[in-house]
C-alpha cells in the first residue's frame, strides 16, 4: 500500500530477545514527512531566487535624465597612452551594448550620431572569498527501554538535532559590471550603475552579462528624476 492508501505496517523481527522490534509507521506519519520535504523544496527555491544580484547607483541630483534622449557609445581606456580599448571580447562587447541598448530604448532613448550622452562601460574580474555556513547535526540514534507490563523491548527514536554551524571560506571569481553615463556638453558623470555577482570564470557569458544590466536598469527610471 502506498501513500494514498492505508496504513501499512511494517513488522521487523529480531531472534535476539533484547532486540525483539515492533515498529509501526502510519500514513500520517509518512505525509507529515513529505510535507516536510516539499516545504524544504520550495524555500530553499526563495533562497535561490533571492541571491540575485544587487545593483548600486549614483547620480547627480541637480541633472534631469528625462532632457536626454539621444546617446552614444564611446571607448575608454586604462590610461592616454593604452592601445586597449576593452577588457572582453568582441563578442562579450556586443552582448553588453545591446543589452544596455534595449533597456534605454524602453524609456524612450535612442543611438544617434548626435548624443545627448555618452555611454561607457567597465567590466572587472576578480578573486574574492565567499562565507558559507554549513549546518551540523547530531547523529541520530535509537535507544531502548523495557516495558515490565508488556515484557517487551520497546524503540525509542531520537532525530539528529541542530548543534550550530561550521564556517567555511571558499575562493571564488568576481565580476563587476559599470555603466555610465556622461552629459556630451558638460563631461560631467550625471549617472552611473554598478553590480558584482559571482562568475563562472574570467570571460563573463552572455546570461551573467544579461542578468547584470537588467539588475542595473531596474534602478533607472527617468520618470522618477
Amino acid at each position: 500500500m502506498g501513500l494514498c492508501g492505508q496504513t501499512f505496517t511494517t513488522r521487523l523481527k529480531y531472534t535476539h530477545p533484547f532486540q525483539r522490534i515492533c515498529l509501526y509507521k502510519t500514513k500520517e506519519y509518512i505525509m507529515r514527512n513529505v510535507l516536510k520535504t516539499f516545504g524544504a523544496t520550495a524555500f530553499a527555491g526563495l533562497l535561490l531566487a533571492g541571491c540575485a544580484s544587487v545593483a548600486h547607483i549614483e547620480k547627480d541630483e541637480s541633472v534631469d535624465l528625462a532632457n536626454y534622449r539621444n546617446f552614444a557609445w564611446i571607448d575608454t581606456k586604462e590610461s592616454k597612452d593604452d592601445s586597449v580599448n576593452s577588457k572582453v571580447s568582441d563578442l562579450a562587447e556586443r552582448k553588453l551594448k545591446d543589452a544596455v541598448n534595449a533597456e534605454l530604448i524602453k524609456v524612450g532613448w535612442k543611438e544617434s550620431k548626435k548624443p545627448d550622452v555618452f555611454l561607457t562601460y567597465d567590466v572587472a574580474v576578480e578573486k574574492g572569498l565567499k562565507e558559507q555556513d554549513n549546518p551540523v547535526y547530531s547523529r541520530s540514534q535509537t535507544r531502548y527501554f523495557f516495558n515490565p507490563y508488556t515484557r517487551r523491548w520497546v524503540p525509542v527514536y531520537y532525530p539528529s538535532q541542530l548543534l550550530g554551524y561550521d564556517r567555511e571560506e571558499q575562493q571564488i571569481r568576481e565580476g563587476t559590471i559599470t555603466i555610465s553615463l556622461i552629459d556630451a556638453k558638460t563631461d560631467k558623470t550625471v549617472w552611473q550603475g554598478w553590480t558584482t555577482d559571482e562568475v563562472a570564470s574570467r570571460n563573463l557569458t552572455s546570461k551573467e552579462i544579461q542578468a547584470s544590466i537588467k539588475s542595473i536598469f531596474r534602478k533607472f527610471d527617468v520618470a522618477k528624476n
